[in-house]
């Protein structure tokens, strides 16, 4: 990592750690606060405001435009539907959306990174392209929402993801792209410190959506073209393979129980592993960690022949599988870890 990265995120780091407590300020004043009780779910000890989104938007529009982030086309076109994805989020942590507006604020802001150009490309299939670029960024926006279960959780997540992010553009040498994933691991870095236990504040629907939806957007702009393509294609999905396997989880797990996909529930990933017996610091740490392996193996398989690379993402795919079976049948809150 260069001196410059260091200081973007250092940078990012600050703004966040000066611009939280106005962020807090504001998400009081406009009524943006999460009752603890209102939901089965929310079992929070006092309202805690959802500032999250109040201080990362900003924070990246103004550090990308003083370090002319903006010149490049994917960061600004990114940035375009970022905000889409901000005023709905707000919309949703002060008044409370219902799913379909929630879907089409997504479908919009999608809209507009392939209108931007920003979109996943098959040779030839226009149509499968714009299919699957919808299914990732809504998918993966919603699963930093979904993930979003736990002080710090989220954060460190994006923050990890967005550090490899950081590193594979570099060596791709989209310098632009690099540098504003460099903002992005300051903004999670220095919120970080708000949000681990005991948060001072939640991301809300502002925050947990807008980091989403970026690294969505970072994993499709990132095109590592010195390297090929079948032993890189997959990287974005083993650098945010822990929110897809934690939404994965609650999803089966939901379906086959007959509850409501889309309520909260204590049944993510990290509730799993508190009802096993792992202790709450440890159970975010095993995340955490989990994502950094993840991301090591991405960075490890794309620099690799084709067969192994894939074997390697096989490998991670058969243990996700078998992770997900032991924590659905194992798991499961209120059944203890022998049920």
């Amino acid at each position: 990592m260069s001196l410059t990265f260091f200081g973007e995120i250092l940078l990012a780091t600050l703004l966040a750690l000066f611009a939280a407590p106005l962020g807090i300020f504001l998400a009081r004043r406009w009524g943006m606060i999460d009752q603890p009780g209102s939901a089965p779910y929310k079992t929070h000890a006092r309202p805690m405001p959802l500032a999250g989104g109040l201080v990362i938007f900003p924070l990246l529009v103004l550090s990308a435009w003083l370090l002319g982030g903006f010149a490049d086309q994917d960061v600004r076109v990114s940035m375009l539907g970022a905000a889409i994805i901000f005023l709905f989020g707000v919309w949703d942590d002060r008044k409370g959306l219902s799913v379909p507006w929630k879907l089409f604020g997504q479908l919009l802001a999608t809209a507009l990174l392939i209108a931007g150009g920003v979109f996943v490309r098959f040779p030839g299939l226009p149509a499968l392209n714009y299919l699957v670029t919808i299914l990732w960024v809504v998918g993966l926006t919603n699963a930093f929402n979904l993930v979003d279960s736990m002080d710090g959780l989220a954060l460190g997540l994006a923050g990890i993801a967005a550090a490899f992010f950081m590193l594979g553009a570099q060596a791709a040498g989209q310098v632009i792209l690099a540098r504003f994933s460099a903002l992005l691991v300051g903004a999670c870095v220095g919120l970080f410190y708000f949000n681990v236990s005991p948060a001072r504040l939640f991301l809300g629907d502002s925050g947990s959506q807008l980091l989403g939806f970026l690294l969505a957007a970072l994993a499709i702009a990132y095109t590592p073209l010195n390297l090929p393509q079948a032993s890189t294609w997959f990287v974005p999905i083993l650098l945010l393979g822990v929110p897809i396997f934690d939404t994965t989880l609650v999803t089966v797990s939901r379906l086959r129980r007959g509850a409501a996909v889309l309520q909260g529930h204590r049944d993510h990933t990290y509730h799993r592993l508190v009802s096993l017996g792992v202790s709450p610091v440890r159970a975010v740490l095993t995340m955490h960690l989990g994502a950094a392996l993840l991301g090591c193996l991405a960075i490890v398989a794309q620099g690799l022949p084709p067969v192994w690379a894939n074997l390697i993402l096989g490998l991670c795919l058969l243990l996700g599988l078998l992770a997900l079976i032991y924590l659905e049948r194992k798991g499961l809150p209120g059944q203890g870890a022998g049920a």
